[in-house]
């Protein structure tokens, strides 16, 4: 029998592991600067954080959109800054 695929990108994803993969990848300042909450700018912290959020659905709403935005950014690729020269072997 085949299963569906979940198509929720929050399944199975705790609100800690948002916090902390949030926090490791964009700062306690840029996570307050983009969702303007006080436990992201004033003594940040996991615990604190996690504590507020579970007790505000408007908040949590913001910062689970911003983990799905953040999840779902496609890596920029690097265009090269030199154009390849093949090295001359006729030497």
């Amino acid at each position: 029998m085949h299963q569906s695929q979940n198509s929720d990108p929050l399944h199975g994803v705790t609100l800690q592991h948002i916090v902390e993969f949030l926090e490791g990848k964009l700062g306690w300042e840029k996570m307050g600067e983009i969702v303007k909450i006080n436990c992201f700018t004033k003594d940040p912290s996991i615990k604190s954080s996690l504590k507020f959020l579970r007790k505000t659905p408007w908040a949590r709403e913001k910062v689970e959109l911003l983990y799905i935005s953040e999840v779902q950014e496609k890596p920029t690729t690097k265009q090269p800054t030199e154009k390849f020269v093949w090295p001359d072997i006729t030497k």
